[in-house]
């Protein structure tokens, strides 16, 4: 049995056997039958378009059939059900489990509990491995992975997002220039962790400052249900935007990231650059995460 937790808990070497692994999913090398019998659960705490979708489209495409929890409301976590036993029970329906719960260390608890692989799609503000595999994939079809300039923008303090990716960067010789409003800096513990590994961090409030130097700027939202409150969030929304010309100052090989749901912090006349690269990112996960579900139920 094999989970996927944390990009922490990946080598480099794993990480570039799964990509390596999604290149041959991508160029239609794959078995199809490969999962045939089995079944993948899908148990999403929190709402989820894309990292859900393409977790069944992986499935599916691999001959296997996934059930999901549906909404919290009807299930039995709406009676008090706890996420341990939620797990326990669950273990024996499924071959695997996809987590998304908003409390950070949730995959970590539920790997305890389970009797099969758990993938973690996303625990709070902790980490997001599969999102992060996939947001490497698409750099790496664009560029060689060492040594990038990148740049994280926008809510590094809830963003788990940036927390996975970060980590996994500083595998590969990256420097990190975190570019976030006022009270939603990268948090220092990572910050620290980041350093200690070789990883040089400079600390920016606008992306200006640095657009010229990046090779990736990795665009995130304000994540407005991570907020306290709304006056907390509205201090910061709309801070910053990525538009056409901020783009055409950088280098011409920029590429722009961004996990979406985008809200307003790329202007929609970025699409049409050839720097965009985020809707190409979303349908990478599909590949990516065939090859997730290949390396934890085979």
């Amino acid at each position: 049995m094999r989970h996927i937790i944390s990009v922490r808990d990946l080598r480099r070497d794993e990480i570039d056997r799964l990509l390596d692994r999604a290149a041959e999913i991508e160029a239609r090398h794959f078995d199809p039958h490969l999962l045939s019998g089995r079944i993948l659960g899908l148990f999403f705490f929190e709402p989820s378009t894309r990292t859900r979708m393409s977790f069944e489209s992986a499935m599916a495409r691999l001959g296997g059939v996934s059930l999901n929890m549906g909404s919290v409301e009807a299930s039995s976590v709406a009676k008090g059900e706890t996420l341990a036993d939620t797990i326990r029970v669950v273990s024996g329906y499924v071959d695997a489990i996809v987590l998304r719960h908003p409390k950070e260390g949730a995959a970590r608890l539920a790997a305890e509990f389970a009797s099969v692989p758990v993938i973690n799609a996303g625990d709070g503000a902790g980490q997001h491995p599969s999102q992060t595999l996939l947001d490497l994939y698409t750099i790496r079809k664009s560029m060689p992975l060492d040594g990038l300039r990148v740049g994280l923008l926008g809510d590094l303090r809830y963003g788990r997002t940036t927390h996975s990716l970060a980590i996994a960067l500083s595998l590969y010789g990256a420097e990190i220039a975190a570019i976030a409003p006022k009270g939603l800096e990268l948090p220092s513990g990572i910050i620290h962790e980041l350093n200690g590994s070789g990883t040089p961090v400079t600390e920016h409030t606008a992306v200006e400052e640095v657009i010229d130097d990046l090779d990736v700027l990795y665009v995130t939202r304000i994540q407005r249900e991570r907020f306290p409150d709304t006056a907390s969030y509205l201090d910061v929304a709309s801070s910053y935007r990525i538009t056409p010309d901020l783009v055409l100052r950088a280098r011409p090989h920029l590429i722009v990231l961004h996990p979406l749901p985008r809200l307003d912090e790329i202007d929609p006349g970025v699409d049409a650059l050839p720097n965009a690269k985020y809707f190409e990112q979303a349908h990478h996960g599909v590949s990516v995460r065939m090859a997730m579900l290949s390396e934890v139920m085979t």
